[in-house]
């Protein structure tokens, strides 16, 4: 029903905002980095659009770019997410971001979003792997590759999971031990990880 809306920032809070457009302001739900790009009353600008039909209401929802708004769309089509879970994950995570984790199997990074519990995390990598690597610039498809290459063998597998036991999140230890050689052992991965790990602190 609505591509976009164009308008005059004349309110925001801390989960929406409203456009202004010739005389009629339209109440817009937005991830937490849309509403940092919405801050400035009387700036005008474009955000797209998604109508949410319930019983009771009509939600919009805005989004800054169209990656934002077609991310949304694929974690409202997981089942048991809804906009409000699907704009939270989107608050923690920007899609590329996300696209690694999903990626990586990093299910809690995505539990970081609030209301969002370990199960429905998992529901997300499982249903959105390999559906949202489009999202990624030329730096995060590398971190997806390796990612999706860590648990190709068993000694990679066993040197992820010895990763994260020691701190590191999921997509840190697949992304870490995807880069190796995957013909090394587990000791060695693990190794070679941290070294490539303690690189990036």
């Amino acid at each position: 029903m609505f591509y976009s809306i164009t308008g005059g920032v004349v309110f925001t809070d801390e989960s929406s905002v409203a456009l202004d457009c010739g005389g009629v302001a339209f109440r817009l739900f937005a991830t937490q980095q849309t509403l940092r790009k919405c801050s400035v009353i009387g700036d005008v600008l474009t955000l797209y659009t998604h109508l949410n039909v319930r019983e009771d209401a009509l939600d919009l929802y805005g989004f800054y770019d169209k990656n934002e708004l077609e991310c949304f769309k694929l974690l409202t089509a997981v089942s048991g997410v809804g906009p409000k879970a699907a704009l939270a994950i989107l608050s923690q995570l920007t899609p590329d971001r996300l696209a690694v984790c999903v990626a990586g199997g990093d299910v809690k990074a995505i539990t970081a979003a609030q209301g969002v519990g370990p199960k429905l995390a998992q529901r997300v990598v499982l249903e959105l792997r390999g559906k949202l690597d489009g999202f990624a610039d030329s730096a995060a498809l590398g971190d997806i590759a390796a990612a999706q290459k860590a648990t190709v063998s068993y000694a990679g597998e066993d040197a992820v999971n010895a990763l994260v036991m020691l701190g590191y999140s999921r997509a840190e230890a697949s992304i870490a031990v995807g880069r190796l050689d995957a013909n090394l052992s587990t000791e060695d991965m693990i190794k070679q990880a941290l070294k490539a790990l303690a690189k990036k602190l």
